[in-house]
């Protein structure tokens, strides 16, 4: 008789028609199905690896819940997403799908994506930020690195609603573009200001977003082998102070941060959390989702509660004491180039 090891090897050889039969509520995207849980529930939080090598680190059907830390073989997502309580079941249930003649055979994957068009009006009616109180909002942050950031926009008069009640109101914000790996913009992100810049505008929720954002972020940027990713856009944009050449994405919160989609080419990642319980919850979860693709997964801790009051209280010198000890050794190297090039370029 086959054991489990045996069944789940392969089950992976045609990992995606597993996916397609038992995880019928989810979606290929890139080289991951997503969908909401091991019990077939629609979401995006439950990441199956379709591609990659037969065993060890990011092997094929291998997966894990950004949500809720489970992780497991195609076995564990037959039991899980059929309801069964046994492995005598779970086998049986296996080799009934291996040896089904139509299993091969299933309907074709969900189109991509189409976001809605809400937010992407809003973000091109917005304009660049150079000049803008935006600008003047991150100066205040101390963030003076404003190199690649496309992905932000100013936007004078949008419409802000407290509640369903409310009357609504028009006032100056910074329009941040959600994008997925493709550069398409799923989602906006809303920061309201006061009208001259100083900080964030007095009203009951400053921040707000729209759109698709789970798996997608702000980017900054294009990644290719390495990068960085955190919650929000300030303390991404913090760090960029001192790593300007490292690409990076802001997920926008500690729970969008434990699903953010990872380039298929990415083969280290910086994982940048808050100092809060649920920064190091995203944290860990990121981690094990960059492990299980085989990618490797460094978290960059702050030594105050994130990386903006890092820069805020300590500068660019305080923030690059911290961060340096906590780099890959080839990225220390390119640090350190990096900041010979800009002493030599000021002189």
């Amino acid at each position: 008789m086959q054991n489990a090891k045996e069944l789940a090897r392969q089950l992976a050889r045609d990992a995606e028609a597993v996916c397609r039969h038992y995880l019928s509520a989810g979606r290929r995207e890139g080289r991951y199905w997503l969908v909401g849980d091991a019990r077939n529930t629609p979401g995006r939080s439950l990441f199956v690896r379709l591609t990659g090598p037969a065993s060890g680190k990011g092997a094929i059907g291998r997966w894990l819940d950004a949500a809720s830390g489970e992780h497991g073989d195609l076995l564990d997502i037959i039991r899980e997403a059929s309801g069964l309580g046994t492995f005598r079941d779970v086998a049986e249930e296996a080799r009934r799908f291996l040896g089904s003649p139509h299993s091969p055979v299933y309907p074709p994957a969900p189109g991509p994506y189409r976001p809605a068009n809400a937010p992407r009006r809003l973000f091109a009616m917005a304009k660049p930020i150079a000049g803008t109180i935006v600008e003047t909002y991150l100066r205040k942050r101390g963030i003076t690195a404003l190199h690649e950031t496309t992905a932000l926009r100013y936007h004078p008069s949008c419409y802000y609603q407290a509640d369903g009640t409310s009357l609504r109101q028009a006032d100056p914000a910074m329009i941040a573009a959600v994008t997925d790996l493709d550069g398409r913009i799923t989602g906006i992100h809303r920061t309201w200001l006061d009208a001259a810049g100083d900080g964030k505008a007095a009203i009951t929720t400053p921040r707000r977003a729209m759109g698709h954002l789970l798996g997608n972020g702000v980017r900054f940027g294009t990644a290719q082998d390495v990068m960085a990713a955190g919650e929000g856009i300030e303390t991404v944009l913090s760090l960029r102070i001192a790593l300007p050449m490292m690409p990076m994405a802001a997920a926008l919160s500690a729970a969008h941060l434990a699903a953010l989609i990872l380039p298929p080419t990415l083969e280290r990642l910086y994982v940048v959390h808050d100092n809060d319980p649920a920064g190091f919850k995203a944290r860990d979860h990121l981690v094990a989702l960059a492990h299980a693709a085989g990618i490797e997964a460094l978290p960059l801790t702050p030594d105050l509660g994130d990386f903006n009051e890092d820069l805020c209280t300590n500068g660019t010198d305080g923030l690059r004491s911290v961060l340096r000890p906590q780099l890959a050794p080839e990225d220390v190297l390119r640090f350190l180039i990096h900041q010979q090039a800009m002493r030599l370029k000021l002189r």
